[in-house]
């Protein structure tokens, strides 16, 4: 007898019963152990039997072509529900597509759950498949449709998967630790994330003379404090305690030469960016964005 139990398909060598006898056939609602497939289905695959290896084969190939085309269908629907597609498109939120395959299906639900868990406001994980047996090419080609990271666990992609992989470019992670591949979901995750900067104040000046040039416009002969000012740096500009300009140098000189930085007890010459109204004895701070660690 050959049989074909959702993408898996072979002849069965040998049936085992619930109590580890092997038996010849079995009836409806008997729980047996079949021995002949090519690889493990899944929990709740339909079983046929079939008179020879061609038709078993044609049911299996039947099976992962349509399966593949519902997944890719579903995949694509579920990148629009609860506007998360859009908010994806704006900038607003990332997601991280996963693909996992395992061993046994314990593992794979395990493995699924330990990575839905790692989503957060700012990336969601999504599990677009889950599996047990080898890596198999419709598994690379749903991932290369959804851009997602094939995840295996105690498993392996077959000779194909391998194969469509490379020319396709999709990544497949290998694990036989779940807290390793946490970690490295974590670190995707973190590379997705937009960088945080925060504020760092680098100097302070007051303006000593103002200079008026035709095509770059006033030029603020500025004292420098304390610290440093430089090239590409901002500043905040206030005068009587007021703040009246908040924005880049335009140009930063020593005498008539462009400098990178002007430090505390010289004097250098300002221009800012689209600011003409400077005063002797307005004072200037000098700031800049800087990325800090998440």
């Amino acid at each position: 007898m050959f049989r074909a139990i959702g993408p898996c398909y072979g002849r069965v060598r040998a049936m085992i019963d619930d109590k580890g006898r092997r038996i010849r056939e079995a009836g409806p609602s008997t729980p047996v152990e079949i021995l002949g497939l090519n690889a493990v289905p899944n929990a709740g695959e339909v079983a046929v039997g079939t008179e020879n290896d061609r038709v078993a084969r044609e049911f299996a190939e039947t099976f992962i072509s349509e399966g593949r085309e519902k997944l890719l269908e579903e995949t694509k629907a579920k990148l629009t529900l609860d506007g998360l597609f859009s908010q994806i498109q704006a900038g607003n939120l990332k997601e991280l597509n996963l693909i996992i395959k395992a061993d046994v299906q314990g593992s794979a639900e395990a493995v699924k759950q330990s990575m839905l868990k790692l989503s957060n406001d700012e990336v969601v994980v999504k599990v677009i498949h889950s599996g047990v047996g080898a890596i198999n090419e419709s598994d690379v080609i749903l991932a290369s449709a959804s851009r997602a990271i094939i995840i295996g666990f105690n498993v392996r992609p077959d000779a194909m998967a391998k194969s469509v992989s490379e020319r396709e470019k999709v990544d497949i992670k290998l694990y036989n630790v779940i807290y390793q591949a946490i970690e490295d979901v974590e670190a995707a995750m973190k590379g997705m994330l937009d960088p945080i900067f925060e504020e760092r104040v680098i100097g302070h000046g007051t303006v000593r003379q103002t200079f008026k040039a035709s095509g770059v416009g006033v030029i603020a002969g500025t004292f420098v404090m304390d610290g440093v000012f430089q090239r590409g740096c901002k500043i905040r500009l206030t005068r009587n305690g007021e703040q009246l300009f908040d924005g880049p140098i335009a140009t930063l000189k020593r005498f008539k030469d462009d400098v990178k930085e002007v430090r505390e007890g010289y004097e250098c010459g300002i221009v800012l960016e689209k600011w003409n109204d400077i005063q002797e004895e307005d004072m200037l701070e000098a700031y800049k964005m800087v990325e800090v660690p998440r």
